[in-house]
């Protein structure tokens, strides 16, 4: 790696650091409910966005954020059902979308996710990009239920499809497709308008989030809702945008590491120029060529 690459790292993480720091007032956050269709919402605070679909049968909840955040969380919940949360599927293994799992798991719910959601977090887990380590898990926080490929929840007269796909953000991400309401919840294989953290300590890549990315595509149509791991709901449209935006930073990027160019080379060529002002939000251009180079160039 280049003194380059180590200063721009080291300057990633310190920032990243003051940002958790800042991201433990969690008393300043709130709550901000979207309805996405007739009884599926998506509910945005600090970390990723949830979605809940509510109806006679309970409340089935994708992901939930941190801890501290439950009691707004369940209040959120409770605004739009008065029954209690039933499942809790986990994307991912991220503490912005599994820090809620011993609180609700307390509750009696049903936690499911993806083998390797499992296996991560029983053990001490550290992301070299947010320089952070996520201890392990407690017993009640836990996934009790795991799937390999896919499972199927038939709940509140909706046909919930759950399936792994091949590692892209993570090893473990599950897409979530409610049929009949025609909604799509992608974890964070989809950041909306912003450009996407890649966690390569645990699997993903560039290569693979793209073609997950693009298999998506292939399931949603003009009507579809699509909930990001982070950012607004989006749509068709949004998603086709953000796949073209990966697809031409990653082809450019691989050319010049092809052609055996520097990350500082790579950073001069500003191969992201047209797509700053967009999705130069959470993550800048430069944090993500940084991961892209990386991801690249091994």
């Amino acid at each position: 790696m280049s003194q380059r690459i180590k200063l721009l790292f080291i300057a990633i993480l310190v920032l990243s650091v003051s940002v958790v720091a800042v991201a433990q007032d969690y008393s300043q956050v709130e709550i901000n409910t979207v309805q996405v269709s007739d009884n599926i919402y998506m509910l945005q605070g600090a970390g990723g966005n949830i979605g809940i679909c509510v109806g006679d049968d309970g409340v089935f909840m994708i992901d939930d954020q941190f801890a501290p955040l439950n009691e707004k969380i369940m209040a959120a919940v409770a605004a739009v059902s008065d029954k209690s949360v039933k499942f809790l599927l986990n994307t991912h293994w991220h503490g912005d979308h599994t820090g809620g799992n011993e609180p609700i798991g307390k509750t009696g719910a049903v936690i499911v996710a993806h083998d390797n959601v499992r296996k991560t977090l029983t053990e001490d887990q550290f992301v070299e990009f947010f320089n952070m380590t996520t201890p392990a898990s407690s017993k009640v926080a836990l996934p009790v239920v795991t799937f390999t490929d896919a499972v199927t929840f038939h709940f509140n007269n909706e046909e919930i499809y759950a399936y792994h796909v091949e590692p892209s953000h993570t090893d473990g991400d599950a897409v979530v497709h409610f049929k009949n309401a025609n909604v799509v919840h992608a974890g964070d294989i989809y950041f909306n308008g912003t450009y996407p953290f890649i966690d390569i300590d645990h699997g993903g890549s560039v290569d693979g989030l793209i073609r997950v990315a693009k298999r998506l595509l292939s399931v949603v149509d003009n009507e579809t809702k699509v909930i990001s791991g982070h950012g607004t709901l989006g749509d068709k449209a949004d998603f086709e945008k953000y796949v073209h935006m990966l697809t031409t930073i990653r082809d450019r990027v691989r050319s010049m590491v092809d052609e055996g160019k520097s990350f500082e080379e790579v950073l001069a060529a500003n191969p992201t120029v047209e797509f700053d002002e967009t999705y130069s939000t959470f993550i800048n251009a430069e944090g993500f060529l940084s991961v892209v180079y990386k991801d690249l160039a091994n």
